[in-house]
């Protein structure tokens, strides 16, 4: 569920008050001071930027007054969210003289911004409505009990209609913004992660490897006139640490975006992938064209992945993996018959898969029943190779 999906289903009205029922008293209760504030805000900054509109720092003055009106909404929001149970999205940000072009484009963007404007039209309204709202809630705690709940959640739920309908982000396009910032970051982070592995691999495994071979080829330089055998003995075990630190070059290499998929594509990478997992793995590739590299490497990152996560947890007898083009878009399905009851929750792997799909507008859905097995769809964007 996203964050401005409507909240849970409320519980049904009963004469006997329960949590809900009082959260929404405490807010209709303060919505008459609350709205009172607002409204008396939004009267005194319009009537100030509009008689200074004849100066220069009329728009200067209006576009503070918006900027603090946008704040008006933020608490709005969050009052809404503690008492209401309405999850709305933040709006994104104005950006900065800089983002803007330049000062004038920035002031302009600023004082025809939609949130603000639409904030500013919620707090003209909500006087009147605040005012009702009180009285009969009020009123209602001592002459109209029985029919109070009744009465509250139908005030409340215009309320949160309210709230959904002026102090949501402007469009379908400021949430696309808010979903996409949030996936630049999920995909800075997890470069970062993945550099920091690299480093890591690269110290700990061929880079030790590399300095005792050229310690043990120093010592073997200087044992050759003085004991041949002894120096033969010390290259011929050079070589052998020579073949494995080639062998952890090959596998840090073929973590990071292998040869073969480079090469050859999903089908055979994915072959390979399945070939070292420990248990039987059933790959089927049907794909007419290949996809652009990043999407393909995501693909192959995330089936490896899940494969490691079937030999490791799932104490399957079999597996699964299927990818194919559906329209605009590259579906990838994981299955076996282990043990199920994989979640995402708790930081595990499948969280962090879940985010690097979304961060490039994928999906990913987990189902996974005790004793019924693991099913895992991955979807990602289609974009064709240049």
């Amino acid at each position: 569920m996203t964050a401005n999906d409507q909240a849970p289903a409320l519980p049904p009205v009963r004469p006997a008050f329960d949590a809900v029922t009082w959260k929404e008293i405490a807010y209709l209760l303060t919505n008459f001071p609350v709205a009172l504030i607002g409204f008396v805000y939004t009267i005194v900054m319009l009537a100030l930027a509009g008689a200074l509109a004849v100066t220069v720092v009329g728009l200067p003055v209006l576009l503070a007054g918006l900027y603090l009106s946008r704040q008006l909404g933020v608490l709005e929001r969050a009052r809404a969210r503690g008492l209401l149970g309405v999850r709305v999205d933040e709006p994104s940000p104005l950006p900065g003289p800089r983002r803007s072009g330049g000062f004038f484009p920035w002031l302009w963007s600023g004082i025809k911004d939609p949130v603000a404007w639409r904030t500013v039209l919620f707090e003209l309204v909500r006087l009147p409505w605040g005012m009702l709202t009180f009285i009969i809630a009020l009123v209602g705690l001592f002459l109209l009990w029985p029919l109070l709940p009744y009465l509250v959640r139908l005030m409340a739920n215009l309320d949160r209609a309210m709230v959904r309908g002026l102090l949501s982000p402007s469009d379908e396009l400021e949430r696309r913004i808010a979903e996409l910032e949030s996936g630049r970051g999920v995909v800075v982070d997890t470069a970062a992660a993945d550099l920091r592995r690299i480093e890591r691999d690269l110290h700990d495994g061929a880079q030790a490897r590399l300095v005792a071979l050229a310690m043990g080829l120093g010592l073997a330089k200087e044992k050759l006139l003085e004991d041949p055998e002894g120096a033969a003995a010390m290259v011929d075990e050079a070589h052998g640490e020579v073949k494995l630190a080639l062998q952890e070059l090959r596998d840090l290499a073929r973590g990071i975006h292998p040869a073969v998929l480079t090469d050859r594509g999903l089908d055979a990478a994915l072959s390979s992938v399945a070939a070292r997992c420990l248990v039987p793995v059933r790959v089927s590739v049907r794909l007419e064209e290949r996809p652009a590299e990043a999407i393909e490497g995501i693909a192959y990152f995330v089936v490896s992945e899940l494969l490691q996560n079937v030999s490791k947890h799932a104490a399957a007898r079999g597996a699964g993996v299927e990818v194919w083009r559906e329209g605009a878009r590259l579906l990838i399905r994981v299955a076996d018959d282990g043990r199920g009851g994989a979640r995402m929750s708790g930081g595990s792997g499948l969280a962090g898969l879940a985010e690097r799909v979304r961060a490039v507008d994928g999906g990913f859905v987990v189902e996974s029943a005790p004793g019924a097995g693991t099913v895992v769809v991955a979807e990602l964007p289609w974009r064709g190779r240049a």
